[in-house]
């Protein structure tokens, strides 16, 4: 709510900036400005127009260099209200609210730089890698419903899949009481690697909060931040090493069906539809069930081996699971477009974030 009455105040503090370009060129009679403005000086009007329109846009639409064209926006905008200050000077109160929020949106960049730094790096280091196509042949080894899941999610002739990226939208939240912070997400996957680089933007209490989740070479680590300046959690170890090992195959089985070929993933025990299977990466071993419907939709993600953290900040094993629906196209492939993920405890179930999967790319360079 709020970014949206932000960017209906940069465009409408924008369209005010016309009056100066119309005025100098005789366009209409601008009582509110009183004194004369020659043409270039109507230009510049003109100028600071379009840049807080530009800023506008590109903040809907979720482009880190708003940043930049808003700062030039409020400097060349301040500039005109300096020289005809007894007619402009009320623009100054949008000027040093747009200026606030540029401060934050240069904290935000700065922390979401890393995200990107580390992305840059494991995409140099996947992006010789081979992407022979998925066949019949490289799948009959298989159990019969892994099988047919990915060919029910058309993998079968498409290229092996040796990254992703995913971006998201849903809801998350820490504890039951606490009331849910919309989110999205952007992620991206390097399969060969082990490397799961996630960074999520959400609100809370109308205030934005970001965090970066890093698992690279078995280690992974949550920086959890308000305003992108303010750390409200920071996790690392041996627990949260586990966890995302167990989310890393997560999104192998939910996001990129075809990567099930894995020889990391040890396919244990086959009952009704669902299968069990075992993934060791980096000396960590994680354990779950798959279970399926009868069309061949992987349905929910089961894992005994991950953590959730309490409110005393300790790390508690707990039952986690992913329930699946809503299958539809998504980056050429059949997925399901919308899960749950939830923790059991001994007093019932805890669901603490929803996503709707809205985008997935396999073997990405950038």
């Amino acid at each position: 709510m709020l970014k949206t009455i932000f960017i209906i105040i940069i465009i409408l503090h924008g369209l005010i900036h016309l009056l100066g370009f119309v005025k100098a060129y005789g366009y209409a009679d601008v009582s509110a400005l009183t004194r004369e403005i020659s043409k270039p000086m109507g230009i510049i009007w003109l100028m600071a127009a379009v840049l807080f329109i530009i800023t506008a846009i590109l903040f809907a639409f979720k482009n880190d260099t708003w940043v930049y064209f808003g700062i030039v926006s409020v400097i060349v905008s301040q500039a005109m209200i300096w020289m005809y200050w007894q007619d402009a000077k009320f623009g100054t109160i949008v000027n040093v609210l747009m200026l606030i929020v540029v401060f934050f949106g240069f904290f935000h960049l700065n922390f979401k730089s890393k995200y990107k730094e580390e992305v840059t790096a494991a995409l140099a280091q996947s992006s010789n890698i081979p992407s022979d196509i998925l066949t019949e042949e490289d799948i009959k080894h298989l159990p019969p419903l892994i099988q047919k899941y990915i060919q029910y999610t058309h993998s079968v002739g498409k290229p092996k899949i040796h990254n992703f990226k995913v971006t998201m939208s849903g809801k998350i939240r820490s504890y039951e009481a606490q009331d849910w912070m919309p989110l999205t997400s952007e992620q991206y996957n390097f399969i060969p690697a082990t490397t799961r680089l996630f960074f999520l933007d959400a609100t809370k209490k109308l205030l934005p909060v970001s965090g970066l989740h890093s698992f690279k070479g078995g280690a992974a680590s949550m920086d959890i931040r308000l305003l992108s300046m303010f750390k409200m959690l920071y996790m690392e170890g041996k627990e949260m090493d586990i966890s995302e090992t167990v989310t890393f195959f997560n999104d192998l089985c939910c996001m990129a069906p075809g990567a099930l070929i894995d020889e990391r993933i040890r396919w244990k025990i086959s009952e009704g539809n669902k299968v069990s299977a075992t993934f060791t990466s980096n000396g960590i071993t994680i354990a779950a069930w798959l279970h399926f419907n009868q069309k061949g939709e992987l349905i929910n993600f089961e894992s005994e081996d991950r953590y959730a953290v309490n409110i005393d900040g300790k790390n508690t094993q707990l039952s986690w699971r992913t329930p699946l629906q809503d299958y539809k196209e998504i980056g050429g492939y059949r997925l399901a477009s919308y899960a749950e993920t939830i923790y059991t405890y001994d007093n019932g179930d805890f669901t603490y974030a929803t996503f709707n999967i809205e985008d997935v790319k396999t073997n990405v360079t950038r």
